[in-house]
């Protein structure tokens, strides 16, 4: 089995769920082939390939980042770093500034038939504060993928995290019950 997952990360949540969710694959399935890329790395040739495609994002705006949304995020976070000199901040991940998930469909060819995808994102916990999985989800059933899982959130504390306390976790396990 061939597993591709695909995440867009600004402050490195996103990206330590999708790392847990590879390694949650990996115990249920050791024979599996799987590859963990950034949007920009995850091309149509290597994501063609997979049996499996789990894509993932941060939750901005209630839903899937945009270009201005990343944007505003990255120079929120710059200010309030510069403003509060005490509090350590989480420094944004290489390429954040670069193509999100959202951007990244546009070059996504449609699959060949009988190939699954699941979707998860990273969200706050407050009411109202809307979540990008679903519409990742929508997005791949229009490429022509079956679901295999219901979308996922995992929640973050704070605008930039860290991860609630055993997200990790319930990663791991979601993407090991990824079949």
């Amino acid at each position: 089995m061939r597993v591709v997952i695909v995440f867009e990360s600004l402050f490195g949540n996103t990206r330590q769920v999708a790392e847990a969710i590879a390694d949650g694959v990996r115990e249920s399935r050791p024979d599996a082939e799987i590859d963990c890329l950034r949007v920009e790395d995850a091309n149509p040739e290597r994501v063609g390939v997979a049996d499996l495609l789990v894509v993932g994002g941060p939750t901005h705006m209630r839903g899937m980042t945009s270009g201005f949304s990343r944007k505003m995020g990255l120079q929120a976070e710059q200010k309030e770093s510069e403003g509060d000199q005490e509090k350590s901040r989480p420094e944004p991940e290489e390429g954040a500034e670069g193509p999100g998930v959202r951007d990244w469909f546009h070059g996504l060819s449609k699959t060949r038939n009988g190939a699954r995808a699941a979707a998860f994102d990273t969200r706050a916990d407050f009411r109202l504060a809307g979540g990008a999985a679903h519409a990742i989800a929508r997005r791949l059933r229009g490429h022509g993928y079956q679901l295999a899982a219901e979308p996922e959130g995992f929640i973050i504390e704070d605008t930039e995290g860290p991860l609630r306390e055993g997200e990790l976790d319930r990663a791991k396990a979601w993407g090991a019950a990824l079949d």
